[in-house]
């Protein structure tokens, strides 16, 4: 999978971009929140998923890797593929998408064009287990430890590179050092492994 692009925007379009990599112009479909922050002529990086069918492969771009997951996740309930996915990230920012799924709000999923009601209870449905509350929503979590620890980015790379998304691994290394006494690298990621493999 191509998992990221990096090179100089040629051309803005109302539904992609064409970024330059290694001499060749990859057209790059993106919501237009994700286009708005680009710029022709400039250097750009986007979180990409290529999206293989019988008859096309098209690339898709996203500005964080944290939109780049809710992209597939919404991708794994029956009936929705990658447009009505692209779509539902250019209504809804993600934290507003979270919210909506945990609280089974399905006025907010069907502002998406493409999902009806029923939709929108599959979206509820299949996913409302599989997200986390928005970051601003997660004040319970002790912060103090975290912040100050030189080993939580580290590990929260180390389990991102395992396959781990970014919010259940930064969530469970946070965790773990809510309890550790005197956390190290190798005590947080066993901490951290152990409770993200009882998800």
């Amino acid at each position: 999978m191509i998992s990221s692009v990096r090179g100089e925007v040629l051309e803005i379009a109302l539904d992609h971009a064409v970024v330059e990599v290694g001499g060749v112009g990859l057209a790059v479909m993106a919501a237009p929140n994700t286009l708005a922050g680009l710029r022709r002529g400039e250097q750009a990086r986007l979180a990409t998923v290529l999206v293989v069918r019988e008859d096309s492969l098209t690339l898709f771009g996203f500005a964080d890797a944290e939109q780049r997951e809710l992209f597939v996740l919404v991708q794994t309930v029956s009936g929705i593929g990658p447009r009505i996915a692209l779509a539902t990230l250019a209504v809804l920012e993600p934290d507003t998408l979270r919210r909506a799924l945990l609280d089974g709000d399905l006025a907010t999923l069907t502002r998406v064009p493409g999902i009806g009601r029923k939709g929108a209870e599959r979206l509820v449905l299949e996913l409302k287990d599989k997200v986390t509350a928005p970051a601003a929503e997660q004040a319970h979590l002790p912060t103090t430890a975290a912040s100050g620890s030189p080993h939580r980015d580290e590990v929260v790379e180390a389990l991102i590179g395992l396959g781990f998304p970014q919010r259940p691994a930064e969530q469970a290394v946070d965790g773990a050092l809510a309890t550790a006494d005197h956390p190290t690298s190798s005590t947080l990621l066993r901490t951290a492994l152990t409770t993200l493999g009882r998800r």
